[in-house]
């Protein structure tokens, strides 16, 4: 395997394991009663709030919803897109 190529499957996988990540915070926002420093909820809290806190202070809560992680997910989705997709820019390096 080229180094390209090692790094497009690492890419892949953390930008993957973000997007899940996201989508379960979007999930668990739906339970406010969770506590997310507890275990297995801190599992999800601890990767993605580095993310989440500085984009709640631009986007505040609309209609006490939080849409950082559903921003998040769009953002983790287009950079996965632009670098590994089909004609992103890792992909074409490969060929």
């Amino acid at each position: 395997m080229t180094s390209v190529a090692i790094a497009s499957l690492a890419l892949s996988l953390g930008l993957g394991l973000m997007i899940l990540l996201c989508v379960f915070r979007i999930v668990l926002t739906w339970y406010p009663q969770i506590d997310l420093t507890q275990m297995p909820f801190k599992l999800v809290a601890l990767p993605t709030e580095p993310f989440l806190a500085p984009t709640r202070k631009i986007v505040k809560p609309f209609g006490g919803v939080d849409i950082s992680p559903i921003i998040w997910v769009g953002i983790f989705s287009l950079l996965r897109e632009l670098l590994l997709g089909q004609q992103g820019l890792l992909t074409m390096l490969t060929y």
